[in-house]
């Protein structure tokens, strides 16, 4: 079930952000924290509807 949420995380990043969180820490290797840690305050607000909703999906 980890499995399935992390690959579900990688989507969603793909989709909001245009990039994976591998992808992302590979780009920006001196930035501190990770893709969410460097996100507008819209960003995240976008992501937690998406994950909420994508976790409805997946039960």
């Amino acid at each position: 079930m980890g499995f399935v949420y992390a690959s579900e995380a990688d989507i969603l990043n793909k989709a909001l952000f245009g990039l994976t969180a591998k992808e992302w820490r590979r780009a920006n290797p001196d930035a501190e924290g990770n893709i969410r840690d460097n996100a507008s305050r819209e960003q995240l607000v976008v992501m937690s509807s998406l994950e909420s909703q994508n976790a409805l999906l997946i039960q």
